[in-house]
């Protein structure tokens, strides 16, 4: 069975709701369902309840970028998984690299989340990937699978399978620069094998894994034929419609 490809827009904390809604509108226009695809919006808390009309009937799903590692209780300020289930939500980010370094999100903790997620029957997609110096002292590799070891320490076996990941090296996010094909596609073998390691052949084969350092119209297409690169989690050009159409169109 050929491994899902999921083409996801984090808008980040951009867009009031009329900006959200001429997006969600402009991206339905032109998208056209393909077997396989999943395109996959990601806006601000905020706008969900919202987003959950903009996507009806299209074949868009809706993401969120954070939540708490509970369902419910006295956690101010934080989302429940549960309420973003309610809302529609079939996806949500963890462990985004601004998450991990801004707000010091442990690896435990982001494993935690994905764990509480699943329970939720929404797809935690777990974010990992290392910084400029980690890659050239070459630490890389071992900061990455040190990730995606203290998630599934944390997701019961059932939910070994549940799981999408994303690649980010911190060094290409926002910044214009990208991984080659051949760097990303090295890493996401890395990645696989990993998973394959931990969770056995079946889950690691079927897994998908996205790469998510500036990808762009111009690169979307080189980076989607590569082998183990099973989609894209698109940041700044997620906002224009012309641009993340080119990328959805690049599958």
């Amino acid at each position: 069975m050929a491994r899902k490809t999921i083409i996801a827009g984090n808008w980040k904390m951009n867009l009031l709701p009329l900006q959200g809604e001429e997006l969600a509108l402009g991206l339905k226009e032109g998208l056209v369902n393909k077997p396989n695809l999943e395109v996959v919006i990601i806006p601000q808390t905020a706008l969900i309840p919202l987003a959950q009309d903009w996507v009806m009937d299209c074949g868009m799903q809706l993401g969120a970028q954070n939540c708490s590692n509970n369902l419910s209780g006295a956690y101010t300020g934080e989302n429940s998984p549960e309420l973003l289930r309610a809302f529609g939500c079939t996806y949500c980010l963890v462990g985004h690299s601004e998450r991990r370094e801004i707000f010091n999100e442990s690896n435990e903790f982001i494993g935690q989340k994905a764990q509480t997620l699943i329970s939720m029957n929404i797809t935690p997609i777990v974010c990992v990937g290392e910084s400029l110096e980690e890659r050239e002292s070459n630490k890389h590799i071992d900061k990455i699978l040190g990730q995606i070891q203290a998630v599934f320490d944390q997701v019961d076996q059932e939910g070994w399978s549940k799981m999408v990941f994303a690649y980010e090296p911190i060094w290409a996010i926002g910044t214009g620069k990208t991984a080659s094909k051949e760097q990303a596609n090295e890493i996401h073998q890395i990645i696989r094998q990993h998973i394959i390691k931990i969770a056995g052949e079946s889950a690691g084969k079927s897994a998908s894994i996205l790469y998510g350092g500036s990808a762009k119209p111009g690169n979307a297409k080189e980076l989607l034929n590569q082998s183990d690169i099973d989609g894209l989690l698109v940041g700044g050009a997620s906002l224009k419609v012309e641009d993340f159409s080119k990328i959805i169109e690049a599958f």
